[in-house]
């Protein structure tokens, strides 16, 4: 989907014809660095220049997305408050019992900016050379092995414990509040394999830094042709991908 649709979808949203007549806050609920920020400061780069306005990003980490939601949730309802969703959020209303927003009732969606499968990573010089010397590994040393994400609850938390379900593996998966964090724990080390996207590990991934072990949906992806999907690579139905979008408040939400 064009960001020119998305910038159309953004103006019917609110109700003045003359919007957007000040800038507009676009809400990204985690912390800079990972595929929800860079998606969306891509999608407000394009809308500012095509009102005319600056649309600009705040960052609202924590709460695996809570925090930025209830922020949007309790901001004024005129559509100069957009915010960033995606399947971590959405999912959140499966994990807790209650949360300061309702996901459905609250928000009016705008438009998908992406959909995305994530990578498998380890770091450079790393024993890991494939998707099957992780799992060989684990099961010969179980309990040992550390596997690193983002916040519980996201997409890259649950598509490590669906293939730590899916491999029969005894292995522990540690979260952490941002993308720059985990970055810092797989070069440490910290963690012997990361799950994320792409677009979070770039610059580790094209430095040398981290090894693309697999990737996670069904086809290889475009950016990484040589590098083999986690079905190809020994573990049969695993397939995980993701993505991302915008809202606005309900006009009903006061």
């Amino acid at each position: 989907m064009s960001l020119a649709f998305i910038g159309a979808m953004a103006f019917t949203s609110a109700r003045a014809e003359t919007y957007p007549s000040k800038p507009v806050r676009v809400i990204v609920p985690y912390g800079p660095g990972g595929i929800a920020d860079v998606t969306m400061r891509l999608v407000a780069q394009d809308l500012s220049k095509h009102f005319g306005q600056q649309f600009f990003i705040e960052n609202r980490p924590g709460a695996g997305g809570v925090v930025g939601m209830q922020a949007a949730r309790e901001a004024a309802a005129d559509g100069y408050t957009l915010v960033m969703v995606g399947g971590g959020l959405t999912i959140a209303k499966a994990l807790f019992k209650s949360l300061p927003y309702n996901i459905e009732a609250d928000f009016v969606p705008i438009s998908t900016t992406a959909s995305y499968g994530l990578v498998i990573t380890t770091k450079a010089g790393s024993p890991y050379k494939t998707i099957k010397d992780v799992i060989a590994n684990a099961k010969a040393h179980p309990g040992t092995l550390n596997f690193g994400t983002i916040n519980a609850g996201s997409a890259q938390n649950l598509s490590a414990e669906l293939f730590r379900t899916m491999a029969g593996l005894d292995v522990t998966i540690v979260p952490y509040k941002t993308t720059p964090d985990l970055t810092s724990a797989v070069l440490r080390g910290d963690v012997d394999v990361a799950f994320e996207y792409f677009v979070g590990f770039e610059s580790s991934i094209i430095n040398g830094q981290m090894t693309v072990l697999a990737t996670t949906a069904r086809e290889r992806a475009s950016n990484l042709p040589d590098v083999p999907t986690v079905i190809e690579g020994g573990l049969p139905g695993y397939e995980v991908t993701s993505w991302n979008g915008a809202c606005r408040q309900s006009w009903d939400v006061r």
